[in-house]
Order: C-alpha cells, then structure tokens, then sequence
C-alpha cells in the first residue's frame, strides 16, 4: 500500500511536513473494484489530508506568533504592544486578507492551546476547518477553564458529529457552553447590540446586498413596517410608484416594493439619489460612443457599460434629482496609470484624495478588498515623503496601523514596463520577517495589463 508521501497524489507534499494524521491515511485502503468508487475514494482521502494541513498550519501559526513575540521583546517592543501585525504576517502568507488573517491567528490559538480534543478531531480529518471554526465561535465567551472543559464534553476526537451538520454543531457547542456558563452567554447576547453596522458588499448583475446588523427587536420592526408598508401600497394601487428602474415586471412585487419603499425612506427621495456624489469611471468611447469597455463604479466596481450610460442618461435629465458632473482623467499612454500631481500640503484632501481613491478602488495591501478608509503616505511625511498620488497609497484603517508597526515598511517601485512607459503605480511592502510582497493599482476601465 502506498502512503501519502509516497503516492502519486501527494509527491509534492513532503512527509516532513504532514501531520502524522494524514501520513497514517492509506490512498489504497478501500480498494474498491470501480474506477468511480476509486474517485471518491480520493476525494475523501484528499479531505482528510486538507484537514490535517489546517491542523499543522494551525501550529505552525502559534508558534509564528511565539516566536515573534520573543523577538520584538528582544528589540524592546513593551509588552502590551508585542503581537502587534503578527495576523497581518500569517494573511499575506496564506494569500488571505488581514482581516481573515488575524481570525485565523486567532482560531490556531484556540485550538491549539485551548481545545485540545477540537484540534485532534481536526488533525484527524474528523472535521474541517469551518466546523472546527464553528465550535472556536461558539465558545468564545467562556473562560480558558470552561472552554476545556467544554472541548472535553464535546469530545469531538472521538467521532461524536461524524455524520452531523454545521447547525447540530452549533447547537451542541452552545448548550455545552450554556450549561458551563449560562451568565457569560447571555452576557454574550447583551455585548452583541454593540456591534451593530450597515455593510455593503456587491452582487452579480449590478446588484449589491445592503445588509443591516440590528438588535433583534430593531430587526424585527423594520422588517415589519417594510412589510406593512408595501402591502398597503400593493392593495391601495400604488405599488408601482418610485420603483427602481429596471425590475423586469410592470406589477412589482412584494419584496421589490419592500425594497423601494427601503430606498425611499432613508435617502428621502424615491430613485434613491439625494445629493451624494457617485464616481462612475468610463472611458469617452464608453460614454459617447457606445463602446462595450465595462466601467467602473467606486464602492462596488466593474459595472457594464451599457448600464454606466444609462445611469448617466437618467440622471442627466433635467426633471432628475442628481445632476451630472463630467470630470476628465489623463492617463498615461499604454499603461493607463493616472498621471501624477503634486501638493506641498500634508494631508491628502479634496481632489487629490479622490484622484487615489479612483485609481486605487480598494484597500492597496496585498488580498485586501476593504474599502479605502486611510489616504496615507508610503514614505511618511517625516522621513520626506511628499503629497502626491506617487507617495500617497488607499489603505483600511487597519492596514494603515499595520504598516506603522516596528519592522513594516513600504516603498514605491519607480520602473519601467515592457512598453517604454511608465509602469502601473507599484508598491512593494516589506514585513519583519524580511518578505516582500507586491501590489499594483487595479487597471482602469479601457486599459489592460501588459503581459510579458
């Protein structure tokens, strides 16, 4: 029988490097007599195998962290500041963003430190690493004490969810933790008001999912007028009024009257537009010409072009309620990068903050989609890094605190492409560990990348 290391499907994979779980697992097991049997035979194998590579990336995570920490407390770094950037580190190598980088810290030290029999379980390939997320997640209000003992009572290792879905888990995970700690769990639901937030994210067809973080029984009421409102207008003949243009049918239903009535109601006008600037970027062809080259809407991204130009066509008229305003870009030839101004002030303000936020769209650090929150220097204004789009980079909030931490900095690769000008705006970031990672400002609508 053949063994990972030694098999086919994992000759790239070092046995060094694979957790006993997985090196134990035999390709050759089942033997089973049809060429499909022997497919999901692999497929099941190759599971395990991702589980036990989470369970190591786990450790190996964990010991990152210490050993980052005994260095920087080596440099000096004080104590409550030592840790600092280390899940920004552990994203960049794992291709995540920071965000998803510092959950995955997070979640290695649970299950490695705390939950012992969750981490064996995940080695094992008993469960994934979503599922061994949920019990981290569900658990995260109790003591180190409680989580244990918890972790011992759930015995996950032993093949108590084998066979069971994400919503058994969860419940099994939050009647163990209530039954350890009933006052932590409710204090839990009593701290979870403070987190409540609107978020948007974008959707196929030019859609976007406006989602609404509320305390349940906020939720409830706005669903509830949102629901009263457009059966009142449905019955009374109205529903059609201040609808969204584009619906698809010429009797609206309940939820697409639900959802004007929702645009209504918080812009105060019923198409949605009340004064609040949008950055539609297209090229002139694009505009005036009917070229086919997608554009893009700042907030959401690549938008087609047919729907750019009726955007601007509605809204152009002279009863609409958003008045058009046309501002030209100069780009440079063959690369299509903006071209530079320059500034002697010190924050980047006004024009200029909108020239980086159009040309940088999100957040410039490596697998990071957050929005732009931070117009910040990339050689700081104190080690003579001027104000101009050049210097100046889009970052999230978070990011822009990463990168002040001992150890991080970051440059702008000042090149040449392969076509003679001047190459897309580069920056090149380096971490404490000595790596470099590179990021390049997304192309603008009607110019693509060169490849070489």
């Amino acid at each position: 029988m053949e063994r990972i290391g030694e098999s086919r499907a994992g000759a790239g994979v070092s046995r060094a490097l694979v957790p006993a779980a997985a090196a134990n697992v035999q390709l050759g097991a089942a033997r089973p007599n049809s060429v499909s049997g022997g497919l999901v035979e692999q497929l099941r194998v190759l599971e395990e195998m991702k589980s036990a590579i989470t369970a190591l990336q786990a450790r190996v995570a964990v010991a990152f962290d210490l050993a980052q920490r005994v260095e920087q407390a080596e440099a000096g770094v004080p104590a409550a500041e030592r840790g600092q950037g280390v899940g920004a580190q552990v994203a960049l190598a794992r291709r995540e963003s920071p965000n998803r980088g510092s959950r995955l810290l997070g979640l290695a030290k649970a299950l490695v430190v705390e939950m012992p029999r969750t981490m064996a379980a995940l080695q094992a390939g008993l469960l994934n690493e979503w599922r061994a997320t949920l019990l981290v997640k569900e658990t995260a209000c109790l003591s180190v004490e409680d989580r244990a003992a918890v972790d011992e009572e759930l015995a996950a290792d032993t093949g108590t969810f084998d066979g069971k879905g994400d919503k058994a888990i969860v419940a099994a995970a939050k009647a163990a933790a209530y039954r350890r700690d009933p006052r932590s769990v409710a204090g839990r639901a009593a701290r979870a008001a403070s987190e409540r937030m609107v978020s948007l994210r974008p959707a196929p067809d030019t859609m976007t999912y406006l989602t609404a973080l509320l305390p349940v029984a906020q939720g409830v009421a706005v669903y509830k007028a949102l629901t009263r409102a457009a059966d009142s207008a449905r019955s009374s003949g109205d529903a059609g009024s201040g609808g969204a243009s584009g619906s698809g049918s010429s009797v609206p239903t309940r939820g697409q009257v639900m959802a004007d009535t929702l645009v209504e109601r918080v812009t105060g006008t019923p198409g949605g537009f009340s004064g609040i600037n949008l950055d539609l970027v297209m090229t002139d062809r694009t505009l005036f010409q009917g070229d086919s080259e997608p554009a893009r809407l700042q907030g959401y991204g690549i938008v087609p072009a047919e729907w750019g130009r009726t955007v601007v066509a509605e809204q152009a008229t002279p009863d609409a309620e958003l008045t058009v305003w046309l501002r030209r870009l100069y780009t440079a030839p063959g690369t299509g990068e903006l071209l530079a101004t320059d500034s002697k002030a010190r924050l980047f303000t006004g024009r200029l903050r909108r020239f980086i936020e159009t040309r940088d769209a999100t957040c410039r650090t490596p697998y990071c989609d957050a929005p732009i929150r931070h117009i910040d220097h990339v050689v700081s204004w104190n080690s003579g890094g001027k104000t101009n789009p050049s210097n100046g980079a889009g970052l999230c909030e978070a990011c822009n605190h990463t990168k002040e931490h001992p150890g991080w900095t970051a440059t702008t690769l000042h090149g040449k492409s392969h076509a003679g000008a001047h190459g897309v705006h580069t920056l090149e970031i380096s971490t404490p560990t000595g790596h470099t990672y590179q990021s390049k400002a997304p192309p603008l609508p009607g110019h693509h990348p060169i490849r070489t």
